[in-house]
């Protein structure tokens, strides 16, 4: 039955549900005002909640930006705040219950007179009565409010509010039950039959269609919303829907408009600096977060993001500075902590890494990147018994039915397994096991393929053992004198191989870690050529190139346990036979790699040049038209019409380099593989990959071990007569050696800074020191350098042998290296070796 005139409190008026305080039908009455200045629409925010990641990538979601600073952002009828109270009868709703019922009907008559709430009418009772029902949705009563609007429409079937409002409480519901979400957009699209000029009707909608997955009904929606009434805050939220989507390009064009409409919207100027943060654009996402802190100092979530941005960059102190300002105006900011704990691992502060982890835990018990990130920084440190237990904990969080399991999930059982091998060999000389052949061959190709723990019949590696004992802190200052002086070389050897590329983080660990490997190189190199024998894997015998490498892969897997350093020839013989590819995206969809970016016109010329080959072989009567083409490409997205004049390479093509031999004139190798694939601008594939089969392999073993028996007899003639001569060849035959290593890139990570680690220890073996980093680039054609590329992207090792001794500068090495003790014998375990790289550096600073 519908209710003419408000009935005072004894009247038997059908409304249940109406005992809500003055303040909440205060709060109502700002939050009907559908206007610029309220927040963004609730379930698109969880939407975005859900599916951005916090770190890769890197910045927190925008999901919990709007939820913090709500009061900048829009308004929609399904951000009500729900009531504690329960019709139940809580002690806490007493005093809500006791209210005098007159009073807050007439505070809804209020409302009803204002007309604040969506299609009113003009008859005065009827808008007491959608007043009302609104109240109920507002208090969190959405059933009462569904039957008082049905009560409604029995008698006026096309009661427009009515029917809006009825859609409004069915989304409250929860759209966890479909039910509710077909009824939710049911009432709405009957809305939008009746009334089709109102934009605020798609754009509820839109907030329905989006947590449904159904992006693009939403995007329709709200494009449909712009077109009948345009808004900053509706081209906002089609922004954000697109930047879900991994449109960035369009996302930030969205956001452009939104500020071009209204300026002071630091939200939104942070969403446009991430769409150029996705993007790889890190200096313009920097000025972006930057402008959205100038219209709001105490935004947490732009610091929090400057600060990743910072640390993408590779500017260790900039992001600090970032990350503590957010934390000085939340210190309990938990994606703060995670990502700022994240950083200080990847610089090497595990001790500081550790405090935000345990902080991160005590405010979220079951975050699972702290807790994975917990036990990692632990067992680097050699604490594997809080290092396991951390690890377990993680295990136990198994993912729901349906739910898609975290990275964490995916890696901590490799971790803990691997955790164990290491503390089981944590005293046993490094000299009489090897970890490639000691652990199961399904394993390691399962853990270099980052693929599930779905390995048969595996035999779980044994517990902690007791009598086995952690790792303890070593004070530098218990060292002896020459070993402090070894470790302090060791910290500026490591840092030379620094790049000052965007997107490499300094290390100090892996720094150290690797100017040992460099001096421990050189000294078994001396030593080789001067014919003694190396004890390796449990034998004695001459060293071999291996050898020689396998002395920086100890160094650096004990560095970071996280990453899995394993020879792939030693990988089952099944996994090699199908190759086992080492996969770069340079741009994948709008994603472009920064750290690349400098040598992709390096790689573009070589596919015109490819390109040009291929027509003149099989198209050689369009050759003229694709030769005219090519000269307008200057860059990737620009080959798109040029695959459209083969048929073959409509979808796609790849071009391989090839890698010329010294030991056998004439013959190439397969070098990397260039693939470009895609149909439009922004959806694009353009990768490079090397495929290690065992074929390939093979051949690059034998050039490598050509180049090898070369320079172990000219370094044995070095060590007679240091003749110039003599040193320029020993010179070339290490940097040709490296460069064949490089384009094998036989390792499943860490290739790079091992292969330049042993460049320096056997270049130091001959008697030349490298005293040059490696370059930024030069100002007049703006590369940055990266070893592993030139090497890739050299036409020979002649080339590569060039260009690495133009930055190099070699010169003679000093005499006090000889004087330094064997790093071999100083460090002859895991144990001893961890004990050094968790060693305080600042000692060797003030040296």
């Amino acid at each position: 039955m519908r209710l003419g005139k408000m009935a005072p409190a004894g009247d038997s008026v059908a409304v249940r549900g109406l005992w809500v305080s003055l303040a909440v039908l205060v709060l109502i009455r700002a939050a009907l005002a559908l206007t610029e200045q309220y927040p963004a629409l609730s379930l698109l925010k969880q939407e975005l909640h859900r599916q951005r990641q916090g770190p890769v990538g890197g910045c927190a979601s925008a999901g919990e930006w709007a939820e913090q600073y709500s009061a900048e952002c829009d308004s929609s009828f399904l951000h009500f705040r729900e009531s504690d109270c329960d019709i139940g009868g809580s002690s806490s709703c007493e005093s809500v219950f006791s209210l005098n019922t007159e009073k807050i009907l007439s505070q809804a008559k209020l409302l009803a007179e204002q007309k604040r709430f969506p299609f009113a009418t003009d008859n005065d009772n009827t808008n007491e009565e959608l007043a009302i029902a609104y109240v109920l949705i507002g208090n969190g009563l959405y059933d009462e409010a569904i039957r008082h609007f049905s009560t409604m429409l029995q008698e006026e079937p096309e009661l427009v509010s009515a029917i809006y409002g009825r859609g409004i409480a069915y989304g409250k519901k929860g759209l966890h039950d479909m039910k509710n979400a077909e009824l939710a957009l049911f009432e709405l699209s009957r809305v939008i039959s009746l009334e089709p000029d109102h934009p605020e009707v798609f754009e509820q909608r839109a907030e329905i269609l989006s947590p449904l997955g159904r992006i693009s009904e939403a995007l329709s929606d709200l494009t449909k919303a712009i077109q009948l009434q345009p808004s900053a805050r509706l081209y906002r939220h089609r922004g954000t829907l697109y930047f879900i989507s991994e449109d960035y390009a369009t996302a930030h064009e969205d956001f452009q408009h939104s500020l071009e409409l209204n300026k002071n919207q630091p939200i939104a100027m942070l969403y446009k600096g991430l769409t150029f943060f996705h993007r790889g654009l890190l200096k313009e996402a920097i000025e972006s977060f930057k402008e959205a802190l100038k219209q709001k100092a105490d935004f947490i979530d732009a610091y929090k993001s400057l600060g990743q941005a910072y640390r993408e960059l590779g500017n260790f102190d900039a992001a600090t500075e970032s990350f503590q300002k957010a934390l000085l105006l939340n210190q309990n900011h938990v994606q703060t902590l995670q990502l700022k704990g994240m950083m200080l691992y990847h610089h090497g502060s595990l001790d500081e890494a550790l405090k935000n982890f345990k902080r991160c835990l005590q405010l979220e018990p079951y975050n699972e990147v702290c807790q994975y990130m917990k036990g990692l920084s632990h067992v680097a440190m050699g604490q594997f018994y809080e290092g396991i237990k951390a690890q377990t904990k993680v295990m136990l969080n198994d993912p729901l039915p349906g739910q898609k399991a975290s990275p964490e999930y995916l890696k901590v059982k490799y971790l803990r397994e691997y955790s164990r091998y290491l503390h089981a060999h944590l005293d046993t000389p490094l000299t009489e096991y090897n970890i490639d052949i000691d652990l199961p061959g399904n394993f390691k190709d399962h853990w270099a393929k980052n693929l599930p723990f779905l390995i048969e019949n595996y035999e779980e590696q044994p517990g902690l053992q007791p009598h086995i004992k952690d790792v303890l802190f070593q004070n530098f200052e218990s060292y002896k004198p020459d070993v402090q002086e070894l470790i302090c070389v060791a910290d500026h050897l490591g840092s030379m191989m620094q790049y000052e590329t965007p997107g490499f983080l300094p290390n100090k660990r892996i720094h150290r870690a690797m100017g040992l490997a460099t001096l421990e190189v050189m000294q078994a190199v001396q030593r080789t050529w001067a014919n003694s024998k190396v004890r390796m894997n449990g034998r004695t015998r001459l060293m071999q190139w291996r050898d020689m490498f396998d002395i920086a892969v100890k160094w650096r897997r004990i560095a970071d346990p996280d990453q899995p350093v394993l020879w792939l020839d030693q990988m089952p013989a099944r996994s090699l036979s199908r190759g086992f590819n080492n996969h770069i995206n340079l741009i994948r969809g709008q994603v472009i790699n920064m750290r690349y970016l400098e040598y992709f016109e390096k790689i573009l010329h070589f596919i015109k040049d490819r390109i040009l080959v291929y027509h003149g072989a099989n198209n050689p009567k369009g050759l003229l038209e694709v030769r005219e083409a090519l000269e307008k490409v200057h860059k990737v997205e620009d080959l798109l019409p040029i695959m459209k004049f083969n048929s073959k390479t409509r979808d796609g093509f790849t071009v391989n380099t090839k890698v010329p031999s010294l030991k056998d004139q004439g013959k190439e190798y397969d070098g990397f593989t260039i693939t470009i694939t895609g149909d439009k601008v922004g959806n694009i594939l353009f990768s490079v990959e090397t495929q290690t089969t065992e074929e390939r392999t093979q051949l690059y073993h034998a050039e490598i071990d050509a180049l090898y028996k070369d320079l172990t007899a000219k370094g044995k003639i070095l060590i007679l007569s240091a003749e110039l001569g003599e040193v320029d060849a020993v010179c070339n035959l290490i940097l040709s050696l490296v460069y064949y290593f490089y384009n094998l890139m036989p390792l499943s990570r860490g290739s790079s800074v091992i292969a330049y680690s042993v460049i320096m220890g056997a270049l130091m073996a001959s008697g030349k020191e490298v005293s040059g980093k490696i370059p930024k680039g030069k100002a007049s054609i703006k590369t940055d350098w990266l070893v592993d590329f030139e090497a890739m992207t050299a036409p020979g090792s002649e080339a590569f042998s060039k260009i690495a001794r133009s930055w190099m500068n070699l010169k003679s090495i000093s005499p006090s290296y000889k004087s330094l003790p064997s790093v071999s014998e100083t460090f002859p375990t895991l144990r001893t070796m961890i004990e050094v790289l968790n060693t305080d550096s600042s000692h060797c600073l003030q040296k």
